[in-house]
């Protein structure tokens, strides 16, 4: 994972309107509509998957098992072909990509010998990860050089648009502030020389300026403060957050309706978990943690309506790797006040888990952003664990609202839909 407070700065204006204009086509030619991906964390383990994962689809190399938008409910919204998307990012990490993809294939998260056959593809997405702020640059120096790197991107690509993913390591819960909440004060402390935002907020900060769609994909502030959101929706840039829903989340927000609707009362959820890998590092410390806590204890409450006991623990075990073990104690009551338990372990590769929701929400956003829509979009609660604008942390109810709003969407532009018929490259047999 990264850690985006040291780098090299440079400089490019902000204050003007987002350049959103894509690259200009030549008169009479025939432009496909591709699209970047900017994962802040081009190195960790999550972009690490989600690259040789897109790579392989790509190449025919794998299938696209785990994919929600290849489902057919999620497919009908005209989505940009898997073949069509084109990655880069910024991490300040020492190491390469590739040397993160053959740690994965080493520990079998992706499978094994697969980042040697796409070691070309690979170095040419390194070729594209810039490095992130340096620590002590003022704020408004450091936007200048992200908005700088990500409208380069889009340019020497010949990019439509491009979407950015934080899956950068988790950063403590922040202390509220006039900066954070009002974009006029946000903005005469970025121009004094002020350093007001978190990292996360930093570059979700950028990617706005820069005109471009943003997916919160960890528990960090990032653009979830009423300053950005108010520039979001002043620029018309649609984002979605926050902290992705992977795996033990995922299963209570599919298991909690069941105890609501069969007028079950939970009494107690206990969640206990162990991994390792660089997420499970940056958890071990105490207020990193708290974030991620805060997120993954919302779910079960929020659903049956009632607070619920229960601590939420995440350990660090280095033993681990990219694994992660949860197991949940329940305690409820049925009829006549009888108490009964259930118990589940979960167990799963956090990167693997994740890394094709962020795909999902790459394609979904960049539709939305299509589509002129702006600002948190609540029917993407499905792939979170705090859903932001959302109204229901229950699996049934978010995918039901996810699909609903597909089926509400207009007919993409002109200029983005002839590359849209062009499905995924299938695995060779």
């Amino acid at each position: 994972m990264l850690n985006v407070e040291s780098s090299t700065p440079s400089s490019l204006a902000t204050d003007a309107a987002p350049d959103t204009a894509g690259p200009a086509a030549t008169p009479g030619s025939h432009v496909r509509a591709r699209t970047g991906i900017w994962f802040i964390g081009a190195r960790g383990s999550v972009a690490a998957t989600a690259t040789v994962g897109l790579l392989a689809i790509q190449r025919g190399l794998a299938p696209t098992d785990g994919l929600v938008s290849e489902l057919p409910d999620v497919a009908a919204a005209d989505l940009v072909p898997l073949t069509d998307l084109v990655i880069g990012g910024h991490d300040v990490a020492q190491h390469t990509v590739a040397e993160q993809a053959a740690n994965l294939a080493r520990s079998g998260v992706i499978p094994y010998g697969l980042p040697d056959q796409l070691a070309a593809e690979l170095a040419e997405v390194e070729a594209r990860i810039r490095p992130g702020v340096a620590a002590g640059v003022p704020q408004r120096a450091g936007i200048e050089q992200l908005v700088r790197d990500l409208t380069a991107f889009r340019d020497e690509n010949g990019l439509n648009r491009v979407v950015v993913v934080d899956v950068s390591s988790t950063e403590p819960p922040v202390v509220p502030s006039p900066a954070l909440d009002d974009l006029a004060t946000l903005e005469a402390e970025l121009d004094g020389g002020g350093s007001p935002l978190p990292i996360s907020s930093l570059y979700a900060y950028a990617a706005f300026r820069a005109g471009f769609p943003l997916a919160a994909f960890t528990p960090s502030t990032g653009p979830a403060c009423g300053a950005l959101d108010a520039l979001a929706r002043e620029l018309g840039i649609p984002w979605a957050g926050r902290d992705g829903k992977t795996g033990e989340t995922l299963v209570k927000s599919a298991l909690a309706p069941l105890f609501g609707r069969r007028a079950l009362r939970v009494n107690s959820w206990t969640a206990m978990n162990i991994l390792g890998g660089g997420d499970g590092e940056t958890l071990s410390d105490p207020e990193a943690a708290k974030s991620k806590t805060t997120t993954k204890g919302l779910t079960v409450s929020t659903i049956l309506g009632y607070p619920v006991e229960g601590p939420v623990r995440i350990d660090y075990v280095a033993d681990q790797g990219d694994w992660k073990t949860a197991w949940d104690h329940i305690s409820f009551s049925g009829f006549l006040g009888t108490r009964m338990t259930m118990q589940f372990t979960w167990q799963g590769a956090d990167s693997a888990l994740a890394a094709p929701l962020v795909l999902d929400l790459v394609r979904l956003l960049d539709r939305a952003h299509d589509a002129g829509q702006s600002g948190p979009l609540s029917a993407l609660g499905f792939f979170f664990k705090e859903p932001l604008a959302g109204r229901s942390h229950a699996l049934d109810e978010q995918w039901h609202s996810l699909v609903d709003w597909i089926g509400e969407l207009p007919a993409r532009s002109t200029a983005s839909a002839a590359a849209s018929a062009a499905p995924a490259t299938q695995p060779t047999p």
